[in-house]
C-alpha cells in the first residue's frame, strides 16, 4: 500500500509529498483534472499520509518521501470513504428516513473518520450548499483534531451555490494551522476567481492511451486487445474511467448515436430513427440512457472534427475509422460546431423535462436541414 498504488502524474504527486516533507503543504489546495483522473483517490491518500499511525517513507530522486501504511485504524477508516457513490447513497437514504422538517435542514456529508470531512454535491440539485459550507467552517475553527494530526475537508465538486462559495472564502484565505481544505474540479475556471486566488492549484494530466492499454491488460484481462484499445482512447487519459468503462453500454448507446448521425448526414431512415429514439422515455433509467447517448454522440462528433481537421489518427472510436472518414466527406467545421451546439440544447431541454425521444428526433432532422444548407 501507499503512493505507489497511484497511477500516473508522478511529478504532481512527488511535488505534493515534497511539500509534506518540508512542512509546506498548502492549507487550501485545488486538485484539477478530468473525471476519472484520480483526484479523489489522491486527496484521500494525502489525508492518510498526514495521519497514518505507522508512517513510512519511500525512495525518490530527491530523497525519502513520506508515505502511509494503508492498514492502521486511521488509514482504514479514511479508506472507507473510497467508494464515494456508495457512501453518498447511504447518506441520502438516511436523510429520506427523517421527518420532513429535519429532512429539509439536513445536508449530505460523509465522515468515515472524525477528522476527515467529505463534502459531495447535495442531491437533487447536485450543488455544494450553504448548510454544508457552514458545517465545514464550524469544523475548521471550532473542532480541533480528535484522532489525527491534521484535519482534512475534501470538496468533491466545484459546483457551488453562489452564497456557499462566498461563505467559504474566509476559511480558504485563513484556515487554521491544523487543517487543510482540498477542492476537486474538472475545470478550475468554473470556480470563482476569488476561490482560485486563495488556493494552490495542482493539475492531474491525461495518461497516454498506450499506458492505459498496458494497465487494462493487467487489470481487465477479460477485454480483447481491440476492446482495450477502444477503452483506452475513450477514457481520454483518465485511469478511473478506463478501469470502469462499460463497453457494452457504450457500444449500445453509440449504435443509436450512429442512427441519429446518419440521418443528419443525408442517409435518412426515419423508421430506424424513430425505433432507436422511442426507448428514451421518462424516468431515471431513461435519463441515464439519454446521458449515455449524448456522450456517445458527442464522441462521434468530436471524431468527425478530427477527421475534417486532417488528424484521423487521433480519433477515439478506432473501430469506426473507415465509417468516420466516409461520413466526414463534405462536412464543414461550421456544421460540426452546429452539431455540438445542438447536443448542448438537447441536454438542457432534458433538464427541463422535455420529451426525450422528440428532442432527439428534432435534433437529427434539424441537423439534416443544416447539412443541406451547406
Amino acid at each position: 500500500m501507499g503512493f505507489q498504488e497511484f497511477l500516473g502524474n508522478a511529478q504532481t504527486v512527488t511535488h505534493l509529498r515534497e511539500g509534506m516533507r518540508a512542512g509546506r503543504f498548502p492549507h487550501s489546495l485545488i486538485l484539477a483534472g478530468p473525471k476519472g483522473a484520480g483526484k479523489y483517490t489522491l486527496a484521500l491518500m494525502l489525508a492518510k499520509a498526514f495521519n497514518c499511525l505507522n508512517p513510512t517513507e519511500s525512495p525518490s530522486e530527491s530523497g525519502p518521501l513520506p508515505d502511509f501504511c494503508g492498514v492502521c485504524s486511521n488509514c482504514s477508516r479514511i479508506g472507507d470513504a473510497s467508494d464515494l457513490e456508495a457512501r453518498v447513497a447511504e447518506a441520502v437514504e438516511a436523510r429520506e428516513g427523517l421527518r420532513e422538517t429535519d429532512k429539509r435542514e439536513t445536508r449530505i456529508l460523509i465522515q468515515t473518520h472524525p477528522d476527515v470531512l467529505i463534502v459531495p454535491p447535495d442531491p437533487p440539485q447536485l450543488l455544494i450548499k450553504l448548510g454544508q459550507v457552514r458545517q465545514v467552517i464550524h469544523v475548521a475553527y471550532y473542532r480541533p483534531p480528535v484522532e489525527a494530526r491534521r484535519t482534512f475537508t475534501i470538496f468533491t465538486s466545484s459546483a457551488f451555490m453562489k452564497e456557499a462559495a462566498n461563505s467559504l472564502l474566509k476559511v480558504l484565505e485563513e484556515p487554521p494551522e491544523h487543517t487543510s481544505l482540498i477542492l476537486l474540479t474538472e475545470n478550475p475556471q468554473e470556480m470563482l476567481p476569488t476561490m482560485r486566488s486563495r488556493a494552490v492549484i495542482h493539475r492531474l494530466g491525461a495518461i497516454p492511451a498506450s499506458d492505459l492499454e498496458l494497465l487494462l491488460a493487467e487489470r481487465r484481462p477479460e477485454l480483447k486487445p481491440a476492446d482495450r484499445a477502444l477503452a483506452a482512447r475513450l477514457a481520454e487519459g483518465a485511469v478511473g474511467r478506463a478501469l470502469t468503462i462499460d463497453l457494452g453500454v457504450y457500444l449500445a448507446s453509440r449504435q443509436d448515436a450512429l442512427v441519429i448521425l446518419r440521418t443528419a448526414l443525408g442517409e435518412p431512415d426515419y423508421s430506424q430513427l424513430f425505433h432507436a429514439t422511442e426507448s428514451y422515455r421518462a424516468g431515471a433509467d431513461g435519463q441515464e440512457k439519454s446521458i449515455n447517448l449524448l456522450r456517445a454522440l458527442g464522441s462521434l462528433v468530436e471524431d468527425l472534427l478530427l477527421v475534417v481537421a486532417g488528424t484521423p489518427r487521433l480519433v477515439r472510436n478506432l473501430d469506426l475509422a473507415a465509417e468516420l472518414e466516409r461520413l466526414a466527406q463534405g462536412l464543414t467545421v461550421d456544421w460540426i460546431d452546429g452539431a455540438a451546439r445542438a447536443l448542448v440544447q438537447v441536454e438542457q431541454g432534458m433538464r427541463r423535462n422535455l420529451l426525450r425521444s422528440l428532442s432527439l428526433d428534432a435534433m437529427a432532422v434539424g441537423l439534416e436541414r443544416n447539412q443541406a444548407g451547406f
